[in-house]
């Protein structure tokens, strides 16, 4: 079925980021995944383009518009070459809610004009040792000393680690308080007894820097607080979590479409018992189910798309996106690799990358488990 989600200025808009990622990413992903991490310089470069900060105000350096389907673009592009090592997602798609529309006009002036350039990184840190999906279990804390908090904690797997400037810290202000004694504080490179641990090693997304971060005793001004007054995060977190589970979504089905592609290509050249894999019964029935469970999860996810930019996505919509599609990219990357034989488990083809990269989504943004527990609740039981 054609697909109508994109105008002209989308999709012009692929053809300079597809440009960009053929020159500056894809002959250099393969030493990033080695290094552990993507320079810095990526981030500038990408910044020139205007890769950043859509809904940025155009005063600050952005372009002003409230769009995600330019974000869905380069998400789309990026999940197409596998460059699972740029982190422009959790900046774009993530961060931007939070330095957009939670920031005072100091604030905005101080932080945005860096973030639509690629000069200042972002990453939000949520996940502690001790707490992933239950966030209200949180125990790092930020205690209010006249005009700055001082904040104690570790947090742990958070994206951008390394390269990040600014980071959302989710705090406990109040910890007598649960949920509504949670605040978001930005926390700055370079603020004292501010640490980074080690680039943590994964199993795949090898070239993404994942870190521990640590605070002991960092003095972070009341002026770096997201929202008027403590106490706010935990609605603040929830109202932005639907767009960070859609760009998952989006990310899972683009990735399940390329491996699909490939797999097809595959079953037509590879030659076994005298014939194409593909002529064989088994095969194309494979194919046949995989193809249309992608294509209906692509829909379902471009109808997300519309609703989030009209702002009528539901946290039970985005969490059915989030799982569904998320499930459906592990099956879909561990059938094809099947297909693709012993070649399948080498790590020359694209599939086996993939395989590798695609484990933690059902983890990140809230597990499988997780959605379907909020889907669930909604049915008032």
């Amino acid at each position: 079925m054609r697909r109508d989600l994109f105008d002209e200025e989308h999709l012009l808009f692929r053809e300079t980021v597809r440009e960009f990622l053929t020159r500056e990413v894809v002959p250099h992903h393969a030493q990033w995944e080695k290094d552990g991490i993507v320079p810095r310089e990526v981030w500038k470069k990408a910044g020139e383009l205007g890769m950043f900060g859509f809904s940025v105000p155009e005063e600050f350096g952005g372009a002003g518009i409230t769009d995600f389907r330019y974000n869905a673009v380069v998400l789309e592009e990026i999940t197409r070459i596998g460059a699972t090592g740029l982190g422009f997602s959790l900046h774009n798609d993530v961060m931007a809610p939070y330095f957009v529309d939670l920031t005072n006009e100091e604030q905005k002036q101080r932080w945005l004009p860096g973030f639509a350039s690629g000069e200042l990184i972002t990453a939000i840190a949520m996940t502690e040792p001790g707490a992933g999906s239950d966030l209200q279990g949180i125990r790092t804390t930020a205690l209010r000393e006249g005009d700055h908090y001082v904040v104690n904690g570790q947090k742990t797997f958070i994206t951008n680690g390394i390269n990040s400037d600014l980071v959302v810290v989710v705090a406990k202000t109040d910890p007598s308080a649960g949920a509504r004694g949670t605040t978001l504080l930005v926390v700055e490179r370079g603020m004292a007894g501010f640490s980074r641990g080690r680039n943590l090693e994964k199993i795949g997304m090898h070239a993404q820097d994942t870190a521990e971060l640590f605070f002991e005793n960092v003095h972070v001004p009341v002026a770096n607080r997201l929202g008027d007054e403590d106490g706010q995060g935990f609605v603040q977190l929830m109202h932005n979590l639907p767009q960070e589970r859609l760009s998952i979504a989006v990310g899972a089905v683009a990735a399940a479409e390329s491996v699909l592609e490939t797999t097809i290509e595959y079953c037509k050249s590879r030659k076994a018992f005298g014939k194409s894999i593909g002529q064989f019964q088994n095969t194309r029935f494979l194919l046949a189910e995989l193809a249309t469970e992608v294509e209906i999860a692509r829909h379902y996810v471009d109808k997300c798309i519309v609703a989030l930019n009209a702002g009528e996505l539901t946290a039970v919509d985005a969490a059915k996106a989030k799982w569904w599609t998320t499930e459906l990219q592990t099956k879909l990357i561990d059938r094809c690799l099947q297909l693709h034989g012993g070649y399948g488990y080498m790590l020359e083809y694209p599939v086996a990358k993939a395989w590798l990269d695609s484990r933690v989504q059902t983890i990140y943004g809230g597990t499988t488990e997780i959605m379907k527990e909020i889907i669930g609740r909604s049915f008032g039981f």
